[in-house]
C-alpha cells in the first residue's frame, strides 16, 4: 500500500512541474518516514552520507570532467587528426575515424556521453561537409560512442567492480 501512495504522490508531484530529482527524493523520504518511523532519519544522513563517498561514485563525474578537459584543451581535436592520418585516405574513411576515435577516447574517458560531446561536435559538421547525410553521422557517431561502455575502464565496469561474486 505504501509503494502505491508514493507512486501516486510521485506523479503527482512530476504533473505540478516540481523537478523529477526532488519529486524522488520528497516520495523516497516520505516512504521512509511511514515504513520506517521518525527516529530511521539519523540513518539515512549516515547512509547518504557514506554512499556519496565512495570511490566508484566518485569516479564517475571525475571521467566526464576528463572528457570535458580534453574537448576543451584540444586534445580530442589532435586526437581526430591522429585516426585521420592513419586511415583517412580509405573510402569511407571519416566514418572510420569515428570509429577510431570513439575507440580511442573512450579508453581514457570512459563516458559514452563524454565521448558524444567530444567527438560529436566537430566529427559530424565535418562528417556533413563532406556529403555525409546527418542521420548517418549521427548514427555513426552514437554507434561508436557506445563503446566506451565496452572498452575498460567504463563507468559501468567501475561500478560492477566492487560488488561482491554471488555465491
Amino acid at each position: 500500500m505504501i509503494l502505491l501512495y508514493t507512486t501516486i504522490a510521485l506523479i503527482t508531484l512530476i504533473l505540478i512541474n516540481v523537478p523529477i530529482a526532488v519529486a524522488i527524493g520528497v516520495t523516497s523520504m516520505a516512504g521512509f518516514l511511514l515504513t520506517s518511523g521518525p527516529d530511521a532519519f539519523y540513518d539515512m544522513v549516515i547512509k547518504l552520507y557514506s554512499g556519496s563517498t565512495s570511490f566508484p561514485l566518485i569516479a564517475i563525474p571525475l571521467f566526464i570532467l576528463a572528457g570535458n578537459l580534453m574537448n576543451t584543451s584540444g586534445i580530442s581535436l589532435r586526437l581526430i587528426n591522429f585516426v585521420t592520418a592513419l586511415i583517412g585516405f580509405i573510402r569511407g574513411g571519416l566514418g572510420m575515424v569515428n570509429i577510431g576515435v570513439s575507440m580511442v577516447f573512450a579508453e581514457i574517458s570512459g563516458s559514452a556521453v563524454a565521448d558524444v560531446a567530444a567527438t560529436g561536435t566537430v566529427l559530424i559538421p565535418e562528417m556533413k561537409r563532406r556529403g555525409y547525410s546527418r542521420t548517418l553521422a549521427a548514427a555513426i557517431t552514437s554507434s561508436s560512442a557506445s563503446l566506451a561502455i565496452i572498452i575498460p575502464p567504463s563507468i559501468p565496469m567501475i561500478l560492477y567492480g566492487p560488488l561482491p561474486k554471488p555465491r
